[in-house]
């Protein structure tokens, strides 16, 4: 499916507090500034159906969830995702930024509930190898990422965010494997940085991609 697309797909991956929300913001009109027609998007999300899982997967109540049940919904969610969403829209030229794909998975799923190789494999088969063409990762660790996101005001941690220290230790060591195995699609960026020293990078990143400069 992937060889059909004509648009361009982006996604954004980073451990919990890594600062992604304040980057999407910053890409989007960065690409609509140069005239594009860009669709922001989420995962678990982005179609009423996917949405709907999303809910089930970040609730509390739902302490209970075995690890392969959550990797199944999330590829569920995906699978629904990319034909109803993602493929679409580049199938009309348009560029997708995607606020986490399948890295996530492979980080979580694969690294941080030990499901090891199956993650991969199923999410190949939810997503007809679909890939994005440049993802970028911000980089921070899971202990500084926690501290963020319990400073934020008024924020709820979700059933992940209240996982122990060790299952977000092993979520961002899955990503810097996901980071080694796709060195031409991945790109690695010091998060710790200051805000538009970070957007600085990943918009280099991104005229390249693009080829926009």
């Amino acid at each position: 499916m992937a060889s059909n697309k004509r648009g361009i797909f982006l996604s954004i991956e980073g451990t919990d507090g890594s600062g992604k929300s304040t980057q999407i913001a910053k890409i989007i009109s960065y690409l609509q500034e140069k005239g594009k027609d860009v669709v922001l998007t989420r995962e678990p999300g982005g179609t009423p159906i996917s949405e709907q899982i999303r809910e089930m997967l970040l609730d509390t109540a739902n302490a209970k969830m075995t690890p392969l049940t959550e990797m199944l919904l999330y590829a569920a969610a995906r699978a629904q995702h990319v034909q109803e969403k993602i493929l679409p829209a580049l199938a009309e030229g348009k560029i997708v930024l995607s606020d986490r794909y399948v890295d996530s998975s492979i980080a979580y799923q694969a690294y941080g509930r030990g499901l090891g190789e199956c993650v991969k494999t199923v999410n190949e088969i939810a997503t007809g190898g679909l890939l994005p063409d440049l993802t970028i990762f911000l980089d921070l660790s899971p202990q500084e990422g926690i501290l963020r996101k319990s400073k934020e005001e008024n924020h709820q941690m979700d059933r992940l965010e209240q996982e122990q220290a060790a299952f977000h230790e092993r979520v961002y060591e899955g990503y810097l494997a996901a980071c080694a195995d796709a060195k031409n699609r991945v790109v690695r960026i010091d998060a710790n940085k200051d805000v538009e020293t970070v957007f600085s990078q990943i918009q280099a990143a991104v005229e390249q991609c693009l080829d926009l400069r």
